[in-house]
Order: structure tokens, then C-alpha cells, then sequence
């Protein structure tokens, strides 16, 4: 009864631990109640064309060939003759749809959205499509529906290619960019003979949308430096110079399009993307034709450190760097929109060929548009006394000041002063700074909270650990040095619960926030009462831990000296010496990348013959006392057996491009589904089930392995413990190619969850096979216990692996029953 109490307090625990991440990481950032704003003066363009290159990285497009040639002719020529160039630095997550949304509708996306997969829309937002007189769209089914669901009216058209299409095991992914190109192609040759179409794409405040995957999908099957991936650059660049021919003879070359050309993400080099390596941040924005001024060649050396100029050879050609975000407003002043009302770009004016005034208006705008959202949100949070520290610099009188004085000085014409040294700027950075403050006001309070709860909680279960194992509770003295006085302890516990309450209460917090900062006081009441000397010194190391991965190493190599310290190599020295080089050569771990780059399916096989070599040999030291069936045998090698060998057929037939084989697909998703049920038809010898747990989910792990995948034999006594540890790219689909390999986010999610799952199930189950043996093996120490009673600890761990999941699942459900995209109003501007 008091483990099943202690399993439910714990379950608790986690899941209020889990819930805490979407109030404190996952808000939304968007505010709501703005008004729509743009300039009253006639924009440059009526019509702007934006292509993304889905995954293309800033040196892969602007890195000369080895002869001085570009890969990529008609953009570098674009560069140096009739546009304005830079590097558009993109944010985390660096996936597609926050990319998208960042260069759209001009704001970072909050996580959240993860929870869609990327594709439709979690919270709702305003966009340069939904503020266009039409926008007609071509590409991913992943991408453009997000935009055109719930835009107000029915002026966003999307053209997409089957979800089919997007096959990582392809034999050339560049045919998704070929289709777009040649949709866009048919669709204005149709436009001539239709009167409706032709008259729609005549009007004013038009965007063209080209979402080219091409690029991205080639470079997470082949790699950025593969040759598939290059040659899709060339594809790309020169459909770009058709699509332009195209749309200038349609238009009769009435010089009003402006064209935008950039990427939502890079790639590293070992084809992932999700975090903040430069490779993954750093795009190209090439942006040219109406309104767009053309290339500047500059003899001073420019404000850019990184060295890419000089491997560029452009060092002679002004460079303007830009946020992703700063490419909406750009977009909008082009054609004379409004500026989404929940973008937090600030536009590069360098980029506008336009008058003095026209830069002015559309910087005055920004900034009046960014100010809308800092007084919006800091008027819609009840603020208390004590924590309360407004942004000094834009108190409501400063604000009236700002926004006077620009006014003045461009009523004035003194353009320069508005727009260059500047008060606009100024006040944009200043609201953006309130935005960030107010949009983290209550983080690093519930941070802080949850952090001491989790930290109170896995003390308390070492504690419990050790005052069962250690038998503490045998020491008397010890536990009086270091308790508490329980009085002493009560009282403060009961002052801090009514602080926190009374904190709360003034604050207005939701019923959530009394839960994440009430919880620590229990646990830690529960902690100080029976140990604090014990808990201070193990609470210290794992704290530094999270920061220094290195303290593990040390830990390790301390543990690696228990036999010799305790006496235990004298009785066991085979077991002493596999405990040391065991416990030295899982040190090395922590020391490698947190990453990896290139795949090594070789290591993923000899990972499998590993575990089958440590299988065999556990078998035959054990066969004398415990002897298998044949069954049993089959049932423990061969399945590994098949799953070490199935990766590598599976990355050769890829390589061939041939697809992924039928029948590795179906081996694997059978080795998925039965790795739980199968070591529960095992033998119930204690050890031999725990091998077989063992054994059962290293086989799902192989095939989701694509580098190195070291399983490593840990002995001590009579007790086999095995851990697996793995180190692959973070999120490269190229984990799951044994199951699947088109595109399809939460199930490939999934399986990578269970894939960081499944070293946590062995070492709990090894930790439960631990704690069995000693509380029923107590006399006969070389007897075995049969584990039928024991099934039911192996479906408590199962079970709460898969609630959790469930969770997971049933937040996907909640966010899924959010609004859609922001409605505007009906404003008109003359």
C-alpha cells in the first residue's frame, strides 16, 4: 500500500510539474485589440512576389564554385546589379511554420504551436496575407492552409501538392519545386484568357506566395553538402529567373512588382534543424525590384565581423542585415498594407528606393503600430506593489513626448532626424522592450518555483532510497545531527504558505499558480524533517549537473571506485573489474557533443552484435544454475539480430534511392508494437525478464538509431544492470526512416519521444529488479526469485510511460480548440 501511495504522490508530482511548462514557456505573446495601421501615401509596388526556399542556408546560395562561378546565377547577378542583399537572422525553434509565421505575419511564435505540428493555427494572428486584397499561394499542404483558414473573406487561394509528396526516400525531391514553379507557370498563362482572374491580378495590394520545399527535403535525406541539395539551389534560381520573366510580360513590365527572396531556416550540416546553430539561423534576403533600391557598392568596410563577406566576395556590395521578423514591415510598405497588428519587426528602411517622407510615414507607423501592442498589454495585467517595476522609459508622459516629436520633425521635413538617428526607432526599441518584459513577468517567479519543488522531490526519493537501502533509520545519532527542530520547522513552513497565498491573492493569480508555489513547501517540509545535512550535500551536485555535464563524468568515475573502497573486490573480482571499466567508459559520455553530425550505421550494427555478445555471455555464466530453452534463446538473440541489421539495409536502399523496403517497414512497426508485450511471455526468472526488457526495447532503439548507439554491461554481484545511451542528431527525421519517411510530424515525433523514453524504462525496470532481489532475496544469495509477482511493477512503469504520452496527446487535443486566424476589421484608407 505505501509503494502504491508513494507511485500516486509521485505520478502527481510529475504531471503538475509537466502542466507548469505551458504557463511558464508556453504562453502566447500576441495581444489583441489593436487597430490595423499604414501610410496614407501611394506605396512603390502594387504587387509583391515572396518565394521561400524552404531550408536553403546563407553560404550554400552565396558561396562562389571553385572556378568564381555561383551556383546560383541569376540571384548573385540580382545581388550585384538590381537589389539590396542580407542575411535574415531567424530565431528558435528554427522549424517551418514559426519561420514562416515570423516572416508573414512578423512575430516570434510562441512553442505552443508545436503542439499543431507545425501546421495549423494555435492562437490567432494577423498577417500580410490577410491584410492583401488576394494572395494566391503555391506549395506545402504543411504551410499555406495555416495562412488561408480563417483569414477574413475568401482572398487567400492555396494550390498544394499531395501531404504524399513530401517523401524524404524520394528519388528527387526537387520535383516538389519543379511543380510550383510550373503551376505558377499555367496559372498565369490561364489568366490571360480569363477576364476574372486577369482583372484580380491587375488590382493593387497583391502577393504572389512560392513555398519551395524542394531544398529542405533534399537536404535532410542527402545532407546540405550532398549534390542533390546544390543542384536544387540551380533549379530554384533559375525558376526564379522565369517566374520573373513571366510576371514582368504579364504585367506588361510596368515596373510595380517588387520581388522578396529568402528562407524560413538554415541546416546543419548534418541535415537537422530546431536550434541556434549560425547554419540553422543564418538565411539569405535578396529583395529587388519595385520600391527596392539597387546595389550599392561601398570601398569602407562594413559594421559585419563574421568573416562572410570576404568568403562571399561581396564585400564590395552594401550589406543590410535584418531580424526575420523585420521582413513583414518591409513586405507591407512595398504594397501599401497594413502592418500585421501583432508584428514585432521593425523595418529596415535601407531597403526602400522611395522620398524622404515615405520612409518617414512607414517608420512612424512601425512605431506607432509596436507602441499599440505595449500599452495594450500592459493595460490588460492587474500589476501589485512588490513587483511591479514598469519600463521607466516609456511611461505615459514619455510616450506622448516620442510620438509628438517625431510628428513635429516630419511635419517639419526634417526627414533624417525621424528616420535615421532616431526617435521612431527608439520608440520601437523601447515597446518592444515593455512587450518582453510583461510577456515573462510571472516566468522567473513560477521558475523558480518549480524548480525548488523538483529539486525537493528528487531529494525526497533519494532519502527514501537511502534510508531504505542505506538503513539510515539504524543511525540515530546521525538523524539528530542533522534534523530540524520539528517545531521550528512547522512554523516556518506555515509562514511561508501564507506569504505565498497572500502574494498570490494580491496578484490575482490564476488557481494554477497557488499549486506550482504551495507544492515546495510540503516536499521540502517532508525533506528538512528527517535530513538536511544529507539532502544539502546531494542536492549541490545534482543542481551543477544540469550546467556542467562534466560533474557526471566525475560522479562516475568516483562510483567507478565503490569495489575497492567497500572490500567487494576481494569476494568478486570479475565483478569488481566489469563495475569499474563499466562505470569509466559510461564517464566518457558525458563529455562528447550533445549533438552528433554524420550518421554511422556501422556502429548502430555493432551496437547490436554488442548486445547480443553481453547477452550470451550472461547466459553462459548463468546456464549451470538457470538453464534456457531453446525458446527462450531464439526469443532473446534473434530479434536483436534482425533489428541491428535492418538500419543498415535500410540507409543502403535509401542511398540507392530505391525507398524504403516494405518489409523493413513492417519489421519495424512490428518490433514497435510487441516490445512491450514480449517480456511478459518470457521466462520469470527474475534476471533473465530483466534481459529480456532489455533486449525487447534495444531492438525498437536500433532502429531508431542512425549513429552511435553503445550499449554498455554494468555487473555487480549477482546483479546485471544495463543502460543504453545514444547520441544522434536532435530531431533529424533520419531517426525514424526505418518506419516511415514522408513527412508527418506527431508521428514521427512520437516515436522520437519514445526513442528518449526508452533508456529511462531500462533503467527504472533495472532499478526495480535491484529492489525486488534485495527485499526478498535476503538469505540464499545465489538462489533466483521467480518475478511472477512481479509483473505487476513492470506494468507500473509501462503504464506511466504511456500516460504520459497520453498527456501529451490530450494537450494536442486542448490547443487544438483554439480561434484561427485574426479577423480584421472592415477599415478602409483612402
Amino acid at each position: 500500500m505505501r509503494v502504491i501511495a508513494f507511485f500516486l504522490v509521485g505520478l502527481a508530482v510529475h504531471v503538475i510539474f509537466f502542466i507548469s511548462i505551458f504557463d511558464i514557456y508556453f504562453t502566447s505573446p500576441l495581444v489583441h485589440g489593436m487597430t490595423p495601421r499604414a501610410t496614407t501615401l501611394t506605396p512603390p509596388a502594387s504587387r509583391l512576389v515572396l518565394l521561400v526556399a524552404d531550408g536553403l542556408r546563407a553560404d550554400s546560395l552565396l558561396t562562389l564554385l571553385p572556378d568564381g562561378s555561383s551556383r546560383a546565377p541569376y540571384l548573385r547577378s540580382v545581388i550585384e546589379e538590381s537589389g539590396t542583399w542580407g542575411v535574415s537572422h531567424t530565431r528558435v525553434p528554427t522549424e517551418s511554420r514559426p519561420g514562416h509565421v515570423a516572416l508573414i505575419a512578423g512575430f516570434y511564435e510562441d512553442v505552443s504551436a508545436v503542439a499543431k505540428g507545425w501546421k495549423e493555427n494555435p492562437v490567432e494572428f494577423d498577417s500580410v496575407f490577410n491584410e492583401s486584397r488576394h494572395t494566391w499561394c503555391w506549395g506545402s499542404p504543411d504551410i499555406l492552409p495555416m495562412f488561408a483558414k480563417g483569414a477574413s473573406g475568401d482572398h487567400v487561394y492555396t494550390y498544394t501538392y499531395p501531404a504524399e509528396e513530401e517523401d524524404f526516400a524520394s528519388t528527387d525531391a526537387s520535383r516538389l519545386d519543379s511543380w510550383v514553379f510550373t503551376q505558377v507557370k499555367s496559372f498565369f498563362q490561364s489568366a490571360k484568357s480569363n477576364s476574372s482572374l486577369r482583372a484580380s491580378l491587375l488590382e493593387d495590394k497583391n502577393v504572389l506566395f512560392l513555398h519551395l520545399l524542394g531544398i529542405d527535403t533534399n537536404g535532410h535525406a542527402h545532407r546540405p553538402m550532398s549534390q542533390e541539395y546544390l543542384d536544387n539551389i540551380g533549379l530554384v534560381d533559375t525558376g526564379v529567373a522565369e517566374l520573373v520573366s513571366i510576371v514582368e510580360e504579364f504585367f506588361g513590365y510596368d515596373g510595380r512588382t517588387a520581388y522578396v527572396f529568402t528562407s524560413d531556416h538554415g541546416m546543419t550540416n548534418w541535415g537537422s534543424h530546431g536550434a541556434g546553430h549560425p547554419s540553422e539561423t543564418l538565411t539569405p534576403l535578396v529583395v529587388w525590384g519595385a520600391g527596392v533600391h539597387n546595389a550599392l557598392r561601398v570601398t569602407e568596410p562594413q559594421p559585419y565581423d563574421d568573416g562572410y563577406l570576404q568568403d562571399w566576395k561581396l564585400e564590395h556590395l552594401r550589406r543590410v542585415d535584418v531580424s526575420q521578423a523585420d521582413i513583414a514591415p518591409l513586405m507591407a510598405s512595398l504594397i501599401g498594407v497594413p502592418i500585421p497588428v501583432n508584428s514585432v519587426g521593425v523595418l529596415p528602411h535601407t531597403y526602400l528606393n522611395n522620398s524622404d517622407l515615405f520612409k518617414a510615414e512607414s517608420m512612424y507607423t512601425n512605431a506607432i503600430q509596436v507602441l499599440e501592442q505595449f500599452k495594450s498589454r500592459s493595460s490588460s495585467l492587474f500589476l501589485c506593489l512588490f513587483s511591479f517595476f514598469p519600463p521607466r522609459q516609456l511611461t505615459e508622459s514619455k510616450q506622448a513626448g516620442f510620438i509628438n516629436k517625431a510628428r513635429m520633425l516630419i511635419q517639419l521635413e526634417k526627414y533624417e532626424d525621424a528616420v535615421s538617428i532616431s526617435l521612431c526607432q527608439s520608440l520601437i526599441t523601447h515597446s518592444l522592450e515593455g512587450l518582453v518584459y510583461y510577456h515573462t513577468y510571472d516566468r522567473f517567479f513560477l521558475g523558480c518555483s518549480v524548480v525548488l519543488g523538483f529539486v525537493g522531490w528528487t531529494s525526497y526519493v533519494v532519502l527514501v532510497i537511502l534510508k531504505t537501502h542505506a538503513r539510515l533509520n539504524r543511525h540515530p545519532s546521525i538523524l539528530r545531527q542533522v534534523k530540524m527542530p520539528s517545531y521550528t520547522l512547522e512554523r516556518l513552513c506555515m509562514c511561508v504558505t501564507v506569504v505565498i497565498t497572500g502574494f498570490l491573492l494580491i496578484q490575482r493569480s490564476p488557481v494554477t499558480y497557488y499549486i506550482y508555489c504551495l507544492l515546495p513547501v510540503p516536499i521540502w517540509y517532508s525533506v528538512l524533517k528527517d535530513s538536511l545535512w544529507v539532502t544539502a550535500h546531494l542536492c549541490c551536485p545534482q543542481v551543477a549537473s544540469f550546467f556542467y555535464r562534466a560533474v557526471l563524468t566525475v560522479g562516475l568515475a568516483v562510483l567507478s571506485l565503490w569495489p575497492f573502497l567497500s572490500g567487494l573486490v576481494g569476494k568478486a573480482k570479475f565483478h569488481s573489474l566489469s563495475w569499474f571499466l563499466g562505470s569509466l567508459f559510461l564517464a566518457l559520455f558525458p563529455l562528447m557533443p550533445v549533438v552528433g553530425r554524420e550518421p554511422n550505421i556501422h556502429l548502430v550494427t555493432c551496437a547490436g552484435l554488442l548486445a547480443l555478445f553481453t547477452s550470451a555471455c550472461y547466459l553462459w555464466s548463468s546456464r549451470r544454475r538457470t538453464p534456457l530453452h531453446l525458446g527462450d534463446r531464439q526469443q532473446f538473440m534473434l530479434h536483436v539480430a534482425v533489428c541491428a541489421y535492418v538500419p543498415s539495409l535500410t540507409h543502403s536502399s535509401l542511398q540507392q534511392k530505391q525507398g524504403l523496403p516494405l518489409l523493413n517497414q513492417i519489421i519495424s512497426w512490428t518490433t514497435l508494437g510487441s516490445s512491450l508485450l514480449v517480456p511478459l511471455l518470457s521466462s520469470t526468472r527474475l534476471f533473465h525478464r530483466l534481459l529480456s526488457i532489455f533486449l525487447s526495447l534495444a531492438a525498437t532503439y536500433l532502429l531508431l538509431s542512425t549513429g552511435i548507439a553503445l550499449v554498455i554491461p554494468v555487473q555487480s554481484s549477482s546483479v546485471t544492470s544495463s543502460m543504453s545511451f545514444y547520441l544522434s542528431p536532435s530531431f533529424d527525421p533520419a531517426s525514424v526512416y526505418c518506419f516511415l519517411t514522408v513527412f508527418k510530424p506527431f508521428i514521427m515525433g512520437g516515436l522520437m519521444m519514445w526513442k528518449v523514453i526508452i533508456p529511462f524504462i531500462i533503467v527504472m525496470c533495472t532499478f526495480e529488479t535491484i529492489q525486488v532481489h534485495f527485499f526478498f532475496l535476503v538469505q540464499d544469495y545465489g538462489s533466483w526469485l521467480d518475478i511472477g509477482t512481479s509483473i505487476s511493477h513492470y506494468v507500473i512503469v509501462m503504464s506511466m510511460t504511456i500516460f504520459l504520452m497520453l498527456l501529451s496527446v490530450f494537450t494536442h487535443i486542448l490547443t487544438s480548440q483554439r480561434l484561427v486566424l485574426w479577423r480584421r476589421p472592415k477599415v478602409h484608407f483612402p
